[in-house]
């Protein structure tokens, strides 16, 4: 079955452009012309992403902060903004990559393959039950709480997987954010704190407890 591809641009040509491309690669195709598009096309449950940043009616970043609470799948901003304050800006609101404008179009198709395939390994992973409340399907990437599941966008379960698999160990926001967003991570470990709160406000809403504890001056811990 082919996979789903939501590509936002408001500039037809690179729109058109890109859905020809992928299109020609196997992937079906969702284009949206604008956000307020893209924010309907998300609904269609993609499996993945590719976000225009500048766009004139609802820019990228809010585009990715209103879908986050119900898409789970990864999104790669495409943008002509280099600074680290915008980088940082769209790993708070929910983005897992980013590529820069002009792209070379082989190597956005390899960042698309490299985070499909990271969906598809972490799909192979089993259930495992924490307590009478709590348990986290690693092979769905989903977090359970009392029966029902808790929405976490993909970087946030990144977080709480590598925690939660090695529970009671303390990792500081530098190991975590090299584990999560790798060693070429354009923003920086900052955004760690921002995700974990987003965590905590989550499962405090379901009603749990906060599994992931601050161990002040060092780092986090999933609670044993």
């Amino acid at each position: 079955m082919a996979q789903t591809l939501l590509i936002a641009d408001d500039e037809r040509e690179i729109l058109e452009m890109l859905r020809r491309f992928f299109e020609r690669r196997g992937y079906q195709v969702l284009a949206a012309a604008s956000g307020q598009e893209a924010l309907k096309l998300a609904q269609r449950q993609p499996d993945m992403i590719l976000l225009d940043v500048n766009m004139p009616d609802v820019d990228g970043f809010q585009v990715c902060a209103t879908i986050r609470q119900h898409v789970a799948c990864p999104i790669l901003f495409l943008t002509a903004r280099v600074e680290d304050a915008d980088k940082v800006k769209g790993f708070a609101a929910g983005g897992d990559d980013y590529v820069e404008k002009p792209f070379s179009l082989d190597e956005l198709a390899a960042r698309v393959a490299a985070h499909l395939r990271r969906e598809q390994r972490h799909a192979a992973r089993s259930e495992v039950r924490f307590d009478a409340d709590l348990a986290i399907d690693y092979s769905q990437r989903a977090v359970i709480f009392r029966g029902e599941r808790v929405p976490f966008a993909p970087k946030e379960f990144d977080i709480i997987e590598f925690l939660s698999q090695n529970s009671g160990q303390v990792f500081d926001r530098e190991r975590i954010y090299e584990r999560v967003w790798g060693p070429d991570g354009e923003g920086d470990s900052t955004v760690v704190s921002e995700h974990i709160r987003r965590i905590r406000v989550k499962l405090a809403a379901a009603g749990a407890q906060p599994y992931v504890e601050t161990v002040w001056g060092c780092g986090y811990k999933w609670k044993r």
